[in-house]
């Protein structure tokens, strides 16, 4: 009997405020920037790409390019997106 698989979708388990926190915490801590935008577009898909590409004023298709693995977002994107999310970026002195 062949063992069927199904590819691991983060966005599946982003459902609650706090995880989706942790989730983008940890890849801010790696500091990889498309380790940090991958983590946007997992959490944009969870909580909608429709609904957030209406809040940040950008096109759906526009929103999964910029957030995809060859994405590569202006910054003023990745703050529309932050703020779209109901997130905050804030620093910490290390």
């Amino acid at each position: 009997m062949a063992l069927k698989t199904k590819t691991w979708d983060p966005a599946e388990y982003l459902d609650d405020p706090e995880a989706i926190a942790a989730y983008l915490d940890g890849a801010m801590e790696d500091g990889d920037p498309s380790l940090i935008v991958a983590a946007l577009g997992d959490i944009a898909r969870a909580k909608g790409m429709t609904q957030i590409a209406r809040e940040t004023g950008l096109t759906r298709e526009a929103l999964y390019r910029a957030l995809s693995e060859e994405g590569n977002p202006g910054f003023a994107t990745v703050l529309k997106v932050i703020k779209a999310l109901g997130l905050r970026l804030s620093t910490t002195a290390v």
